[in-house]
């Protein structure tokens, strides 16, 4: 008889612990929901609510940005267990799971009614949230982007181009010396006029040019033009002052017998 009690509380306690577990596996089944389509493709610096007096926010560093994720509704819409996002850089596309103790972004889950509805992440400034997804503990069909602080990131000035090297200016060539202006070429003396003799002047006997080497024969070397001009002005000049003699002789009726 003893042993028929037992047995019955035995079936009774395990279909009491069977109701329990169908009772409680509802509230504890995980199931993956997206990020609200509205809050895609968003800034930090440009999302509508932004926050910075999130004492979550405090140990933000300034060229962050801090994200808070919420889970809405009740305690049926459960907990987060992990999120996923993907966020856009400038230079590719980076995906982050919150939490996650071993990349360089820092997160963390905080809890509130008893379960674990906020999700705060830093990442850093001017990334761009595309797309997130989450798996949570409850029945929420979607989890929001709460709201941001957008951090400031640094300025990367451009590397200065090396200006180029003051080159050495050149030593002033000596300006050329002035060109001596070409002397004055002496114009040409006025030669002069034959000066009127009273007798005309013996023209100048050409003495004989030495012979070349050799016999002993007369032949003299030709005039050159020099000779031949400085003869012909000499006759000419004899000729002047013949006519010049000729005419003051007539003129004082003087005659000349052979």
């Amino acid at each position: 008889m003893a042993h028929r009690r037992r047995v019955a509380r035995a079936a009774v306690s395990t279909a009491a612990a069977t109701v329990c577990l169908a009772l409680a596996t509802p509230a504890w089944a995980s199931s993956t929901i997206q990020i609200n389509p509205d809050h895609k493709d968003e800034t930090a610096g440009e999302f509508s609510t932004e926050d910075c007096a999130d004492p979550r926010f405090a140990d933000r560093p300034a060229d962050h940005d801090g994200w808070h994720f919420v889970l809405p509704g009740g305690k049926a819409s459960g907990s987060f267990e992990t999120l996923t996002l993907t966020f856009e850089t400038g230079t590719g596309q980076v995906t982050v799971t919150v939490p996650d103790a071993d990349d360089a972004y820092p997160d963390a889950l905080y809890p509130a009614e008893n379960r674990l509805m906020h999700a705060y992440l830093f990442t850093p400034a001017g990334w761009t949230l595309l797309d997130g997804s989450a798996v949570i503990t409850g029945t929420a069909s979607k989890f929001n982007l709460s709201h941001t602080c957008a951090g400031t990131a640094p300025s990367q000035s451009p590397s200065p181009t090396p200006s180029p090297s003051v080159s050495e200016s050149p030593e002033p060539s000596a300006s050329p010396s002035e060109s001596a202006s070409p002397s004055e070429s002496p114009s040409p003396s006025e030669s002069e006029s034959p000066s009127e003799s009273d007798s005309p002047s013996t023209p100048p006997t050409a003495s004989p040019s030495a012979s070349t080497g050799g016999g002993g024969g007369e032949g003299g070397l030709p005039l050159t033009g020099v000779a031949t001009t400085s003869i012909a002005l000499g006759g000419l000049a004899l000729i002047g002052g013949g006519a010049l003699l000729m005419l003051r002789r007539r003129r004082d009726n003087v005659t000349f017998t052979s």
